[in-house]
């Protein structure tokens, strides 16, 4: 199973301090709207995105159909069937997708700790 480019996305309280620290850390801004309360942050192969007032938690996040650059790659598992696969493998998942589409779509489950993943495919 690809599970494509993984990053981790940061529930964050002031994104304009939490960018700020980041950045001292060796990030740079790669994507997202600081005025939408989102930016995605890399330093080499590390990739977090910073999120204000959308999640609780933090988040383990997978982008099925793109490299650690956002970029698009030619072979990957679409999440529906890597929905169907964990499904198989007796994996709950909190949120299905909708295997009748095509496209865009997400899946989240919980790790038996709690942890939260996202498996968002953007294509």
């Amino acid at each position: 199973m690809k599970l494509g480019a993984f990053s981790i996305s940061l529930a964050v309280k002031d994104i304009h301090k939490s960018k700020a620290f980041y950045e001292k850390l060796g990030f740079t801004y790669k994507g997202g709207n600081i005025d939408q309360n989102w930016i995605v942050l890399k330093n080499e192969n590390a990739v977090i995105g910073l999120f204000q007032g959308m999640f609780d938690h933090n988040i383990m996040t997978f982008n099925p159909g793109w490299d650690g650059n956002a970029q698009p790659i030619d072979s990957f598992d679409d999440v529906r069937e890597i929905q169907k696969q964990l499904q198989e493998s007796d994996i709950e998942l909190t949120r299905q997708a909708d295997a009748t589409t095509e496209g865009p779509e997400y899946i989240t489950l919980t790790d038996p700790d709690g942890n939260a993943i996202l498996i968002d495919q953007h294509r």
